[in-house]
């Protein structure tokens, strides 16, 4: 006998469709400009299929020197910041979900109160520091102020809480140090979690856009954002470019987060359920 037809999930699933395909279409124009040459590509004019034509990024490439040195720029700044985020956001989370010491919880909520503060109203003292530093116009001037995140800490926190205290209690009673414990006990665990903070990390590094164009002024320092948006002429905007380059730009962001994306929804999925 056929199932009857289920109205409810029909439309559920029409609301579902509908909304990725709006979500999606921005996307799906970027790299169809990307593909058809640019005497074909109205700027405001969305192109529904694609020439598939690599005329763009040969002249990208040809046109535009420093495009792999953004890329690279991009990259490692991204990956160290990522890298970083999960050690220092990570053992914070430890030692506020798992340890006891004085103003455990005042500590921090102190620190979860920073993220009320606008990013922009650090720019002036984060730039001071900088350039007292002598990091102005380098790309660590990018990683150092990234190494930790008040929402990091709090995501890691709140998910080591609810993984059980007895398994760090056997790993000692084997012997194991903090460290040891850490390593081989909460980290382990704490995939999906370190998967998610991950994916926010590496996404928001890749984007940012308004510090780097501060701390940046050779050309070749540039990251990705910044290069693009200085790809716009002041008399004449070459869209062909600029499709291509961020298309080009957007690849690294969709690979990093299909490659995660299982462990990101495992922690999200965790998350819902145990918190």
């Amino acid at each position: 006998m056929s199932k009857r037809f289920n109205t409810g999930a029909a439309l559920v699933w029409f609301t579902l469709i509908f909304t990725a395909v709006i979500a999606l279409f921005p996307m799906y124009w970027l790299f169809a400009n990307a593909f058809t040459p640019i005497t074909s590509i109205p700027p405001l004019t969305p192109i529904l299929v694609p020439a598939f034509q690599l005329d763009n990024f040969e002249r990208l490439l040809v046109n535009n020197k420093f495009y792999l040195n953004w890329m690279v720029n991009s990259l490692f700044v991204g990956l160290v910041v990522t890298a970083w985020h999960i050690l220092f956001d990570t053992l914070s989370g430890y030692a506020f979900a798992k340890k006891q010491f004085p103003f455990r919880n005042l500590l921090f909520w102190m620190i979860i109160s920073t993220m009320m503060i606008p990013i922009h109203v650090t720019f002036m003292p984060l730039y001071i520091i900088n350039r007292q530093l002598g990091l102005i116009d380098s790309l660590w001037a990018l990683i150092l102020p990234g190494t930790a995140n008040a929402f990091g800490i709090f995501l890691m926190r709140q998910y080591i809480q609810t993984l059980p205290s007895e398994l760090e209690d056997a790993a000692r009673i084997d012997g194991c140090s903090e460290i040891g414990v850490f390593r081989n006990v909460i980290m382990p665990l704490s995939t999906p979690a370190i998967a998610a903070l991950a994916i926010f990390t590496f996404v928001r590094s890749w984007n940012d856009f308004l510090w780097p164009v501060i701390a940046l002024n050779k050309p070749q320092n540039y990251t990705l954002t910044v290069g693009v948006a200085n790809m716009q002429g002041e008399f004449m905007t070459d869209w062909g470019i600029i499709f291509s380059g961020a298309a080009l730009a957007a690849l690294p962001m969709i690979i990093f987060f299909l490659v995660f994306q299982k462990y990101f929804l495992e922690g999200v999925r965790m998350g819902a359920l145990k918190g």
